[in-house]
């Protein structure tokens, strides 16, 4: 898609120019500002209901600030605009939150062709890796517009989808809140179907209210990899592996939020303590997570890695480094497996790491950001990887 530079740079070259020159670029001005007042006069209010306000969408590549997403646009069908030609463009917005001033970039009017059913209508349009942007959609007949509507900020980023027990919700000793300038970390409210900045406490569906990690990964990653970053969390603190098998509610809530997303970089899998209490076996828990990742792969029709994070340490809780073990040991044998990856070992952030016997929660605030650094490494490196210049990794 290219870009066009914004008026800004007209009133510059103006001011070079001699007064007769300045006169007729002034001229040229005006007489588009009528053309483009008579065109849109009268234009109905085009509502679009997709993408959402700060929503991230999936690009395809990996490198640092490439890459685009095929977008799909939802909205309300205007009377008579079934034989219009449909348009949209991209805006990249300027002003965000502590963000330096620079110079806006609008993309020119590109063609879609859209479907109909019913009062909507709906379409696909190619969007480059970044953001915040302004995604504009109108349709017109010749110079007549006949609706124009517009949704932002939106970015098209990496997504990840995080499940798991208290490790991946709010059971942590600091809420944090993202440092990114731009504020380009955002995460998805299943319960509200919303999108929202990622401050804690994160969207869960257990009602946890502390802090959690994800704001200082999204942080790190937004920075790293030069694109938005979101996250649809469906954790629930307390869970078994038993109890996301299909069998129970868990496991829908994740297969319905990747329906959702559409398209996500993988699953981050944070989960093991329940078991450890459970006193599951190895073979008892690679069972249960295969199964787990094999009814949602089925459901969602595309298989997204699994980063699987050694989590089933609660010093506050338990001693039982055999049962511990044997969590661990089950986990490396899912890594083995294609369709699984080496996530984070956070079984090693201990002392100052951890929350005490009176918060009783899993980590502190510089546990949290060390976590989430280990989280950094191993999406960057099983993931995101330098040498991947294709599109999703997908086994």
């Amino acid at each position: 898609m290219e870009f066009v530079q914004d008026s800004a740079t007209s009133k510059t070259l103006m001011k070079t120019r001699n007064s007769n020159r300045m006169q007729t670029v002034s001229r040229t001005a005006v007489a588009f500002c009528l053309l483009v007042s008579a065109a849109t006069h009268g234009a109905e209010s085009l509502s679009l209901t997709q993408p959402q306000p700060h929503q991230v969408l999936q690009r395809i590549g990996v490198a640092p600030g490439q890459g685009h997403a095929d977008v799909q646009i939802v909205g309300a069908l205007p009377a008579e605009a079934q034989q219009a030609t449909w348009e949209y463009r991209i805006v990249v917005l300027t002003g965000q939150p502590e963000q330096p001033a620079k110079k806006a970039a609008v993309s020119e009017w590109s063609n879609v062709k859209p479907s109909f059913a019913g009062e909507t209508f709906q379409a696909v349009a190619r969007i480059p890796a970044g953001g915040w942007y302004r995604l504009e959609c109108r349709c017109r007949v010749d110079d007549n517009v006949l609706a124009t509507g517009a949704v932002e900020p939106i970015g098209v980023g990496e997504v990840f989808l995080v499940a798991g027990q208290s490790y991946a919700t709010n059971c942590n000793d600091e809420k944090l809140t993202v440092a990114d300038p731009r504020q380009r970390v955002v995460a998805f409210d299943s319960l509200k179907q919303s999108w929202a900045v990622a401050n804690d406490p994160q969207p869960v569906f257990d009602g946890s209210n502390g802090g959690s990690i994800w704001p200082p990964l999204g942080d790190a990653l937004a920075k790293e990899f030069e694109v938005p970053v979101g996250f649809a969390n469906v954790a629930i603190g307390g869970s078994s592996s038993a109890q996301w098998l299909p069998e129970g509610n868990m496991l829908p809530r994740l297969i319905n939020a990747g329906k959702t997303l559409g398209t996500f970089r993988g699953v981050l899998w944070q989960q093991g303590e329940s078991d450890v209490l459970a006193k599951n076996s190895t073979t008892g828990y690679v069972a249960n997570i295969n199964r787990i990742r094999d009814t949602a792969a089925t459901a969602w029709g595309v298989s997204p890695p699994w980063l699987l994070a050694k989590s089933t340490l609660h010093p506050t809780v338990y001693n039982d480094p055999e049962g511990e073990g044997r969590i661990r040991a089950g986990i490396d044998e899912l890594t083995k497996q294609t369709a699984f990856l080496v996530g984070p070992d956070t079984d090693t952030l201990t002392g100052e790491n951890r929350g005490d016997i009176n918060s009783r929660r899993h980590f502190t605030g510089i546990g949290q950001r060390r976590a989430a650094e280990m989280w950094l490494t191993s999406i960057r490196q099983e993931l995101l990887t330098a040498n991947d210049e294709g599109g999703l990794r997908v086994p």
